[in-house]
């Protein structure tokens, strides 16, 4: 691979987005920003391209990462068997940091690694990657480190750690901080896999009828 782009979101936004298009569209990997950290991103229905994002991150197929969509009217075709509560908390939190985890529809022709038949989606606050992601379909996206380092909240602790296994780096400026998102089951009886950004007392009071007293 050759040197790394590095383009600014703010002034160089459309020659961004283009090169950012370009290398996706080869199956190389780029860096971009989201409304947490900096995250890794590929193709999600490239299954060489999100093995060069496993590599780059140094982590196995045991840890298959999350996609990032544009809309939330996109994940009804990415995941079956969701509730009409399941929808609610989706459309209540996105764009936004809620990643829920959903049974991936059967036909997908997906390959994240070893991920058991489901998918974990989300639809990130932030404008330029939601512009993107309408222009490159839904990417497979992971923090922008290796695995084991710090989670990337500039550009630059992105590049030091990723290097010329990107192609793309796309700088927004400093990410607004290192929580990460929530994570929710919802593949059964809905479950906080994981609790950042979003606690459980938010995610109970827009969606009262997921979250019991044993959630």
């Amino acid at each position: 691979m050759s040197d790394p782009q590095l383009f600014d979101c703010a002034t160089q936004a459309d020659q961004a987005l283009a090169a950012a298009e370009a290398a996706i569209g080869a199956g190389e990997c780029i860096v971009l920003p989201t409304d947490t950290v900096y995250g890794i991103g590929a193709a999600a229905f490239d299954a060489a391209a999100v093995q060069r994002l496993l590599d780059a991150k140094q982590r196995g197929r045991d840890m298959p990462p999350p996609v990032l969509i544009a809309e939330p009217s996109m994940l009804r075709s990415l995941a079956t068997g969701l509730s009409r509560a399941g929808l609610d908390l989706a459309k209540a939190f996105w764009p936004g940091p809620l990643t829920v985890v959903v049974t991936a529809h059967p036909d997908l022709q997906l390959d994240l690694g070893d991920r058991g038949g489901t998918i974990a989606v989300r639809v990130p606050d932030h404008d330029f990657t939601r512009a993107l992601l309408r222009r490159t379909g839904p990417l497979a996206v992971s923090s922008a480190n290796v695995s084991g380092g710090e989670a990337a909240t500039t550009i630059q602790q992105a590049l030091e750690q990723l290097g010329d296994t990107v192609a793309v780096y796309l700088d927004a400026g400093p990410g607004s901080d290192a929580v990460p998102s929530t994570i929710v089951d919802l593949t059964g009886d809905p479950r906080i896999l994981r609790e950042g950004r979003l606690g459980r007392d938010e995610l109970a009071q827009a969606v009262q009828q997921l979250f019991g007293a044993d959630a």
